[in-house]
């Protein structure tokens, strides 16, 4: 099993409230992890429809079953649930009592809100990090400018942007399309049909696809909206259940202005480049290396990368990207207070001096020295002042 690097975290929690909840998109491991970790738990999974409708029926015969901690799987599916689950963990006033897994945020999150407020530690596991599938140790995003710089690989970037994250997919040695095809299926058919009724799913995948050409760019809600065939509501509508089940997430802009105008809607980003790359049906790493979106889809890359750095270490991302109205951008900025980190982001395996354009342009508006470019080439060093680093350094 691949060590997760946020199992101290979930651990920790366990001896802090009593109930810990673990969220994040189908098949990122969490049902993997808390097993895991919580060996002597019993185990339920809400997915099967007999538990279901026994948890529906007769919340309290169902939890009264249980005499020992239990790791209650997707467990959005039976929301009233959360309240008798209140119930129990105030009278037991014990720390772990209930472990809680699920794939929709939305429903996840507002149960908490609800009726766990203050009783429940809430985490989000994404796919697995490029670190972890090295068998790396995890960093601390705030000392980015000081990371370890480690020895030029010979990997080819595209091979992994290709492939994606998702841990079936390295578990079992499947093709990443055909294994992406099956997951975009259950997707469309189990999520979105729980979550909202959408009648046309064929105009949803078109949806999809859509927005999948449009990771890594500024968001224009009603022209992703009109290529759709569907009005600007529904596509607000669309993709805020696209966030709410961890398939793209949305980059805000920066607000230190530094006397100039801001770009003031955010980018769109999806969590996994594999799935990207399904969805625009780039069949090899060898397409995506000369593919027209490539440099888009590397720099997802990159930033889901650092958001899993964040989310791993349980941190709310600090992340956003700044752009001003004459062009000038930083690919991603890392907010630490009042210290700001720039990092921009080439898909290039050779570097050139251009690379640097928006970094050095940055130094001069805001006479932060620091920064950082991260590149498609395998070698890591220092140059104008900059920190170089290889796309597997990040």
């Amino acid at each position: 099993m691949i060590e997760r690097h946020l199992s101290p975290y979930v651990r920790e929690a366990a001896t802090q409230y009593p109930i810990v909840a673990v969220t994040g998109p189908r098949q990122s491991g969490k049902t993997t992890l808390c097993r895991s970790l919580f060996p002597h738990y019993a185990y339920v999974n809400l997915e099967k429809p007999d538990t279901r409708a026994f948890a529906k029926e007769d919340p309290n015969g169902f939890l009264a079953q249980f005499r020992k901690p239990v790791i209650i799987d997707e467990a959005q599916r039976v929301p009233d649930l959360f309240s008798y689950i209140m119930v129990l963990a105030d009278e037991r006033n014990q720390m772990g009592q209930f472990v809680l897994t699920g794939s929709q945020n939305f429903h996840l999150q507002e149960a908490i809100s609800q009726s766990l407020s203050g009783r429940c530690s809430l985490m989000k596991l994404l796919p697995l990090s490029h670190r972890e599938l090295a068998g790396l140790a995890p960093r601390d995003i705030f000392e980015i400018d000081s990371w370890d710089i480690p020895e030029a690989s010979e990997q080819n970037p595209f091979d992994q942007v290709f492939c994606g994250s998702y841990p079936p997919i390295y578990d079992r040695r499947i093709k990443p399309s055909n294994w992406l095809s099956q997951y975009t299926q259950s997707y469309l058919e189990r999520d979105i049909r729980s979550l909202v009724n959408v009648s046309d799913l064929e105009t949803f995948e078109r949806f999809l696809r859509l927005a999948a050409g449009r990771t890594g760019q500024i968001l224009n809600l009603d022209s992703l909206a009109s290529d759709s065939g569907v009005s600007p509501t529904t596509a607000k509508r669309w993709l805020s259940l696209l966030k709410a089940s961890y398939i793209v997430f949305l980059l805000r802009p920066h607000q230190k202005n530094f006397n100039k105008r801001l770009i003031k809607s955010p980018k769109l980003y999806f969590y996994d480049t594999g799935l990207v790359c399904y969805l625009l049906n780039i069949r090899n790493a060898e397409s995506l290396a000369l593919h027209s979106l490539r440099g888009p889809v590397f720099e997802t890359y990159v930033i889901s990368e650092i958001m899993k750095t964040c989310m791993n270490s349980n941190i709310e991302p600090p992340l956003y990207f700044w752009r001003d109205s004459h062009g000038h951008e930083i690919d991603l900025i890392i907010e630490n207070g009042e210290d700001l980190f720039p990092i921009e982001i080439k898909s290039g395996q050779t570097i050139n001096g251009g690379m640097f354009d928006g970094l050095s342009y940055w130094r001069t508006l805001s006479g932060v020295e620091k920064g950082m470019l991260c590149y498609g080439g395998n070698e890591s060093y220092n140059r104008n002042g900059f920190n170089v680093r290889a796309w597997d350094a990040i």
